[in-house]
């Protein structure tokens, strides 16, 4: 019996087949979940329903929204009863945010960084809480970017860093109710999110270089790490940023 065989897992981000947050979805399924995908609005939902087989349950939700997180979480809730997990892997900064100098990123397009990177995922563990089963496992996506000055990926670090800050607040927070919260710092991928960061090719090949065989991180390596942080199995890991980069963060 594989480890997830009966729990509903929600995951937030799937955008297309090469998203990070679709390697999660394989895995967890692959693992026996019941996914239940969100996405953020019509044109969203159109391009996952294209990698879907049409019998999933699928639900808006616009993490800028309080409104819309309450909502799509009272459907789920109406839909599952309880959910046994949760997938966070949403982020967004203006694409003049993620080149040049740091000092040109303004007031505005910091606070839209934070809000949408960071901040949904206060904001969206607030709603699912409710519904977690015991043992359950939270998950978000970050990047090496947080802890080092990556050429380009300014205010998307600056607000990945802000983002393992809040696991481990959330962490502290919920273990005691036996909810689980994590994260998963994902090597270099070639994603629709990092096609915004300038010269994105280089920082792709400069992970790439720096993993012993020379062969960068995949979506399902990523997910299959996902899918053991949501499940029981990762029961004495709270409040981590586990490392799935083939060694990048080493060097």
């Amino acid at each position: 019996m594989s480890f997830l065989t009966g729990k509903k897992i929600v995951v937030m981000g799937v955008a297309n087949k090469k998203s990070i947050a679709w390697g999660c979805a394989q895995a967890l399924t692959q693992q026996g979940a019941e996914v239940i995908y969100t996405y953020q609005n019509d044109r969203m939902k159109k391009s996952l329903e294209k990698l879907l087989e049409g019998s999933e349950f699928l639900v808006e939700c616009d993490v800028a929204n309080d409104e819309s997180i309450q909502q799509a979480f009272a459907t789920i809730k109406e839909y599952a009863g309880e959910i046994h997990g949760l997938v966070h892997a949403i982020a967004y900064a203006n694409k003049d945010d993620l080149q040049g100098s740091v000092t040109e990123i303004s007031r505005e397009g910091y606070a839209l960084a934070q809000d949408v990177s960071s901040y949904s995922f206060i904001a969206v563990t607030r709603y699912a809480e409710p519904i977690l089963a015991e043992n359950s496992g939270i998950v978000t996506l970050t990047y090496l970017g947080s802890e080092r000055a990556v050429p380009n990926y300014n205010m998307m670090g600056i607000a990945k860093a802000a983002l393992e800050a809040s696991v481990r607040y959330l962490a502290a927070d919920l273990s005691p109710k036996k909810i689980r919260v994590n994260a998963v710092s994902a090597g270099a991928i070639k994603t629709l999110a990092v096609t915004g960061v300038k010269d994105y090719q280089k920082l792709i090949q400069l992970s790439e270089d720096r993993t012993p065989d020379h062969v960068g991180v995949t979506i399902e390596e990523v997910g299959n790490a996902c899918a053991f942080l949501v499940s029981p199995l990762s029961s004495g890991i709270i409040g981590e940023v586990i490392f799935v980069d083939k060694g990048v963060h080493l060097s």
